[in-house]
């Protein structure tokens, strides 16, 4: 599996609710303090609402995700973890 394939994958099970137990734990406590990677997912929630709407498929192209959420998909998905508060945190 490409990066490209991880993270559409890793993302669309995460907004789907279907990531294993301890990997969205640790993805959400990354999100409680990284602004950057909540964002992008607010906009990525909105890019599929969207494409909903219009009947298209929003999974064909992650340009554009941070590097900082490539990271720490990368990072879960391995079975690592991740910051659980900004001083560990090096991209806020």
């Amino acid at each position: 599996m490409n990066c490209s394939e991880l993270i559409t994958r890793f993302l669309a099970d995460y907004v789907e609710g279907t990531l294993p137990p301890d990997t969205l734990a640790d993805f959400e406590h990354h999100l409680d303090v990284c602004a950057s990677c909540v964002g992008y997912l607010r906009t990525y929630r909105e890019t599929i609402a969207m494409a909903a709407a219009t009947g298209t498929a929003p999974w064909d192209d992650v340009a554009g995700v941070p590097e900082e959420l490539v990271q720490a998909i990368r990072t879960v998905a391995a079975g690592g973890h991740l910051p659980r508060d900004d001083a560990e945190c090096t991209h806020l």
